[in-house]
């Protein structure tokens, strides 16, 4: 993980040459880490001088790995780089095809558009029979994936002999080794603080010298060996939002796994643990490297509106543009001066104050009502629909209602 972080610390300042050796020492440890293969098939194509060669060969490797696992994101990712590789190599028959399947994943990819570009002037300025212009590619590569370095059953059992016999004269089974809680019974749980949001994935026994763990702005992934020799891989890949991955840690308890990731911004509310959101063009440099970035869709709370639920955020920051009107004097002001009371704080509550000052009494029972009594999950301004009777708490979609 160490070097992973290190890798993508190099990455981003440009650092080409430190990126691709912490990504070396990193596959060396998990030689299956997709991530891994991207971020470095990256650093060779903009290392000076480029190593468009290895560029393709990691390209590959990523789209292999990817496909077995079916993660769509990661497959996209992997194929995009894979396209520029041999784009670089001139193979633009082959890079065509490519950003072709790209697009078969992704339409909205509007970065393609570019690149779309650029290969059909390349084609275009190719004779018909030039052998630049073949396609040769499959759309999933016949790569041989590396087996991964497990320590054997043999090494993890105690030095003493099973069987020993105790004081009691009854035979000392050998110690429990490795991971003792059933593939299929490891869980998941979070939750989130201002600053930090906290995951939890239970399973007992994970071998601290052998588990790989890596947790990246966006992303995060931990492998660890299960007693059946086979492996076990959890990611979460896109976050919500961004974290700040240098200040966040992992520890390996005896009951579980406990990852504190540190908010890049602070006091933001994640309404989910991951992002189903996909990367646009917005998300990729002008090298078509992929940039760490996600959208972020705030809670959708209950509401007694006909025309459905409101935007609460779009009409604060509506308000908040909005012109200060002019007075007969022609100096700037507003009603009862209001605007200058919430001119500066928080735009959402400037706007239900403002609402709040400017209601009738039967409104303002209304909101005070639903308010308190929802524990804040809801808001309504019709007495004669709240005054019925008490207003129960609706939690926002993709959370739950816990009682504390």
């Amino acid at each position: 993980m160490d070097q992973a972080v290190k890798g993508a610390a190099a990455l981003e300042s440009k650092n080409f040459s430190v990126a691709v050796t912490h990504y070396t020492e990193a596959l060396a440890i998990n030689s299956q880490a997709v991530d891994y293969y991207i971020k470095r098939s990256t650093a060779y194509t903009r290392i000076s001088p480029p190593d468009y060669d290895a560029a393709l060969s990691d390209a590959e490797m990523a789209l292999t790995l990817a496909s077995k696992r079916g993660k769509r994101e990661l497959i996209i990712q992997a194929q995009l780089r894979r396209a520029i590789a041999l784009f670089s190599l001139e193979r633009y028959g082959d890079a065509k095809a490519c950003f072709d399947w790209v697009k078969e994943m992704n339409k909205e990819e509007k970065s393609l558009q570019i690149w779309g570009v650029k290969v059909d002037n390349k084609l275009k300025a190719l004779p018909e029979d030039d052998i630049k212009a073949r396609t040769s590619v499959q759309r999933y590569p016949d790569v041989k994936v590396p087996e991964r370095k497990e320590e054997t059953e043999a090494s993890k059992l105690p030095s003493s002999e099973p069987g020993q016999i105790t004081p009691n004269g009854t035979a000392q089974p050998p110690k429990a080794t490795g991971v003792q809680t059933p593939a299929n019974k490891i869980r998941h749980e979070w939750y989130q603080t201002d600053d930090t949001v906290v995951v939890s994935l239970f399973v007992k026994g994970v071998p601290k010298d052998n588990t790989t763990i890596d947790i990246q702005d966006t992303s995060l992934t931990v492998s660890f060996p299960l007693p059946t020799g086979s492996n076990y891989d959890f990611s979460l890949d896109p976050f919500c939002a961004k974290v700040d991955a240098v200040a966040s840690t992992a520890k390996i308890l005896s009951t579980k796994i406990e990852f504190v990731l540190k908010k890049a911004s602070a006091g933001e509310k994640w309404p989910s643990l991951e992002s189903d959101a996909p990367a646009t063009a917005e998300d990729i440099d002008k090298n078509g490297v992929l940039a760490d970035r996600v959208t972020v869709t705030g809670p959708s709370y209950p509401t007694s509106s006909k025309k459905g639920p409101k935007n609460w955020d779009k009409v604060a920051n509506d308000l908040s543009k909005k012109p200060k009107k002019e007075n007969k004097d022609g100096e700037e002001g507003g009603d009862d001066g209001l605007e200058e009371e919430f001119e500066g704080a928080d735009p959402v509550n400037g706007f239900f104050k403002q609402l709040y000052s400017r209601a009738d009494p039967d409104t303002r029972r209304a909101m005070m009502k639903s308010y308190q009594e929802s524990n804040g999950t809801t808001l309504s301004t019709n007495w004669s629909e709240v005054g019925k009777g008490k207003v129960e708490t609706h939690a926002p979609d993709g959370m739950e209602e816990k009682p504390w």
